[in-house]
């Protein structure tokens, strides 16, 4: 029985956890059983984000090892190539083009990986780029990034039709924001 994994990463605050859980929803209301896990590390500092999610016929763990990620969801590019390693050999990595600069970058401690998406795509993997800061910016509200990089998850995967996401992005955000996110939602499908 096969299972698909995919591994949602980026910087504290972007809303990981939120498309995590709509996504997980939409899966289970499909018919999949599905498993989710989450690790914040540091996110309150603004260091990385993890949710780890399985989905398929039969799920026994949501644990996701290296080489074991169908594919990699990322809020930021950097985050993208250092969740590489999880990536199956052909797998697929969506990614935003925003660039967060870590402490170490601002404090001349390290070196921000510029050339982050050229690198993942010299490592032979699919790489789709997504402006879902970008868009999220001409919406008005910089934290719809999240909805929008759902909004291209759910075609990527071929399941826009399979569930009614905009039902369950309703239910999911507080209701004042609802419209922006069905919004950023519909952007980030049309992609």
């Amino acid at each position: 029985m096969k299972t698909t994994g995919i591994l949602l990463t980026g910087v504290g605050g972007q809303g990981i956890i939120l498309i995590s859980k709509i996504l997980t929803i939409g899966l289970a209301d499909m018919g999949f059983e599905v498993k989710m896990s989450e690790i914040h590390g540091m996110s309150q500092r603004g260091g990385t984000v993890n949710t780890q999610l399985k989905y398929g016929q039969r799920v026994f763990s949501p644990t996701i090892g290296p080489g074991e990620a169908d594919m990699i969801v990322s809020f930021e590019k950097s985050e993208a190539l250092r969740a590489l390693p999880y990536l199956k050999k052909g797998g697929t990595i969506v990614t935003d083009e925003k660039e967060i600069f870590s402490m170490p970058v601002l404090t001349g401690n390290a070196e921000y990986p510029h050339r982050a998406l050229e690198a993942l795509e010299l490592a032979g993997c699919s790489v789709k780029r997504v402006p879902a800061a970008a868009i999220a910016e001409e919406l008005g509200n910089g934290k719809v990034q999240n909805i929008v990089l759902l909004g291209a998850l759910v075609k990527a995967l071929g399941f826009s039709g399979s569930a009614d996401w905009l039902a369950i992005l309703r239910s999911n955000v507080p209701q004042k924001l609802v419209d922006i996110n069905i919004s950023a939602y519909e952007k980030g499908a049309a992609l």
